[in-house]
Order: structure tokens, then C-alpha cells, then sequence
């Protein structure tokens, strides 16, 4: 077995939380934490606070139309850009992406969400990876697809209106949105910014599951 290229120094157990406090409940849960950690010198930490902001995990899914040579994309105002000044718009191009509902697993949620958000039935799906958006502070794991789809027919105005949804379905040549990303046309959520570069490598090297 070949060694790993890297192990943490400590695991949970070289952390003691004296304090774990619920001091928001909304979309988001924020606990108050009062805790110590292990230093990679040995010695304890001094006693910090921190905020630790809880959310479902989520799952994206990279809508791709082979036959087509399109990409299925979603356009929506984002709460987090608003105080972004007026350099960016609020309103973001991203991939389909969604929080898992409890007892669904990742791929059960971009199934369910490419169809709410997009009207798209996916044919396979290829996994891309995980990772954490923000670990210095969000519990949130996203789940990384790329699945295949039809794109057509597919733009109009979407959304769950019980969720207030209210997305617009674009359908783009994935040259023209691979060129754009490439001269930094537009910003994008780190999902869609690592879809697209996982897509443009992989075309080049023609991976297997876009050759089909």
C-alpha cells in the first residue's frame, strides 16, 4: 500500500470545548463555541471563541449536453453578493446545486434538483469530488457531479415557488462559457468555478465519461 502523501498532526480528540452555545436559528444555525486545541508545538492553546455556522450538506451537478456541445446553467440572485458593493451583480451564472434533504444521499439531490431548477433528466453521473466551502467557520460539505443531460428546449424561468425560487434556465455553448471563464468574464460560486475547470482539463484529456 502506497504511504499517504500527508496525515493530520491531531484528530477530534485534541480538541476540548468548554462552551457550545446555540446563539442563531434560521436558515443558517450559529453556535458559540468556547474551545482549546492541540498546538503543533505540544501545548494547549489559549481558551478562544469562535462562531461555527451550520447548514445541510449540499450536492452540484455540471449539466452537460454532449450531442449539443452545451452546458445547462442557472441564473440567480444570491444573498451573498449583496454586500459585495456594486462592482458584481447579485444575480450569479452557476451549475444546479442543492441542499440534501435528510435520508437522500448526494445523488438522489442533484437528480431531484436538476429537474426542479432546470426541467433536466440526467442520462449518468460522474463524480468529481467533494469539499468543504469554507471550513474556517461553515460545517457545509458539497458533493461535486457531472452529469448528462438533453439541453433542449430547456431555458425558461424555474424554481420551487414554495421555496421563493425564481431561476432562470440558460443554455450556453461550452466554448463560449469555457472562454469566458478562462478571461474572468464573469464571478462564480466555488462549485461552478471547480466544475469548469474539471471540464475544461478533462476535455482536453478526453476523459472517458465526455467521450460518450
Amino acid at each position: 500500500m502506497t504511504a499517504p502523501v500527508w496525515v493530520p498532526t491531531w484528530s477530534h480528540q485534541d480538541v476540548e470545548i468548554k462552551e457550545d452555545n446555540l446563539v442563531y436559528k434560521g436558515f443558517y444555525k450559529v453556535q458559540k463555541l468556547q474551545l482549546r486545541h492541540q498546538c503543533f508545538s505540544g501545548q494547549w492553546s489559549p481558551w478562544l471563541v469562535r462562531e461555527q455556522v451550520h447548514h445541510s450538506n449540499a450536492a452540484a451537478v455540471l449539466l452537460i449536453d454532449l450531442k449539443q456541445q452545451k452546458l445547462v446553467m442557472v441564473e440567480q440572485c444570491r444573498i451573498g453578493m449583496i454586500s459585495s458593493g456594486h462592482e458584481h451583480s447579485p444575480w450569479v451564472l452557476e451549475i444546479v446545486a442543492g441542499l440534501i434533504d435528510p435520508g437522500e444521499s448526494p445523488e438522489e439531490t442533484v437528480l431531484r434538483e436538476a429537474l426542479e431548477e432546470a426541467n433536466c433528466e440526467i442520462e449518468a453521473l460522474h463524480t468529481i469530488g467533494e469539499f468543504y466551502n469554507s471550513p474556517g467557520g461553515f460545517a457545509e460539505k458539497t458533493t461535486l457531479y457531472c452529469g448528462i443531460t438533453s439541453a433542449i428546449g430547456k431555458e425558461g424561468i424555474r424554481g420551487v415557488g414554495s421555496e421563493h425560487e425564481d431561476i432562470r434556465v440558460h443554455v450556453l455553448d461550452i466554448e463560449k462559457v469555457l472562454h469566458a471563464f478562462d478571461q474572468r468574464v464573469f464571478h462564480l460560486s466555488a462549485s461552478t468555478y471547480i466544475a469548469l475547470q474539471w471540464l475544461a482539463l478533462n476535455l482536453q484529456n478526453r476523459h472517458p465519461f465526455l467521450m460518450k
